[in-house]
């Protein structure tokens, strides 16, 4: 039998929930300068789906790859890790 694909999964923080029903989150991650070998921090900021408008901005959630929802949300809110201090 086939085996199923495991769907990928990325933590980051919530920087924008403006959007009914949608989160921006921003993920870090970090890359080795190819000339100086110093380590750089690069970021992506995807829109995903947030189904009860839960997230607020600041919080540490984990998201998952899903189909197409809309234009530019293709992940969905799995699970809200960390609340922002308030």
């Amino acid at each position: 039998m086939a085996e199923q694909k495991q769907a990928r999964t990325v933590k980051g923080v919530v920087v924008s929930n403006a959007m009914e029903k949608s989160i921006v989150v921003r993920i870090d991650r970090y890359v080795k300068h190819p000339k100086y070998k110093k380590f750089v921090r690069k970021s992506t900021k995807i829109m995903a789906h947030d189904e009860n408008n839960d997230c607020n901005i600041g919080d540490t959630v984990t998201v998952v790859e899903s189909r197409p929802i809309s234009k530019r949300k293709t992940w969905k809110l799995l699970s809200i890790d960390e609340r922002a201090a308030r």
